[in-house]
């Protein structure tokens, strides 16, 4: 990959993906330092066809990979499991964290449930279920208790969010996003599919920004949450 932002790592301006991504993540009191990872056009879908997969390439996927093999958990939603079939994790140290309201419509069969790997987030109200769970929030899970339970069941001290839009956007709503890691595609998509968040309210949360790298015209951009003010 191309680096552009900050200066080039060598004369080239080649940097690994590894070297890109393997930078120190302090948790914050109390929870787990929380990386959204997404991919959306130019044009601002983050699915063609209900999946992520048409919007990505090899770098992004790479991405992925790195990144998770860099953290303890990830936190995603039921219906991005479904749609984007998720297995067991290849990184021996992750674990997956799904957020359901009631966990219906869930296989538990399924070799990620099966593995002892994943466990499900759901309100402290809801049915049980034949799988570990977290549970937080009535009648919605309460995220933020979620993840403190992460931390303090699961050991997590770094969680990657991968979607989709209505947890990214509930994620934001409870002012948990420490870092984003957006690839954007160079690729107009057309479409009604969802943005990066849904369901947050409006507001501004200024970010501030780590790195830009390019490959194959694929622009991989980090931004990190704006250290507040000393005082």
């Amino acid at each position: 990959m191309r680096r552009l932002f900050p200066h080039p790592a060598d004369a080239a301006g080649t940097v690994t993906v590894r070297d890109a991504y393997d930078v120190p993540r302090p948790a914050p009191p109390g929870r787990p330092w929380l990386s959204l990872c997404m991919v959306a056009s130019l044009d601002g879908t983050t699915v063609v066809d209900g999946r992520s997969r048409a919007l990505s390439s090899p770098a992004d996927q790479e991405v992925l990979l790195t990144m998770r093999s860099l953290v303890d958990a990830v936190i995603v939603g039921a219906g991005t499991v479904r749609d984007e079939g998720y297995g067991v994790p290849r990184h021996a140290q992750l674990k997956v964290v799904v957020v359901s309201r009631t966990g219906a419509g869930m296989d538990f069969d399924a070799p990620l449930w099966q593995s002892g790997r994943a466990w499900l987030a759901l309100p402290a109200d809801s049915p049980e279920v034949p799988v570990p769970t977290l549970r937080a929030g009535t009648g919605t899970v309460d995220l933020a208790a979620v993840l403190a339970q992460a931390s303090d069941r699961l050991g997590a001290g770094v969680m990657q969010a991968e979607g989709g839009p209505s947890l990214n956007g509930a994620l934001l709503a409870a002012d948990l996003v420490d870092e984003l890691n957006l690839t954007v595609a160079p690729l107009l998509a057309g479409g009604d599919g969802p943005r990066l968040t849904t369901g947050a309210p409006a507001g501004l949360h200024r970010m501030e920004l780590a790195h830009v790298l390019e490959d194959d015209g694929f622009l991989f951009t980090r931004y990190v949450r704006r250290a507040e003010p000393a005082g």
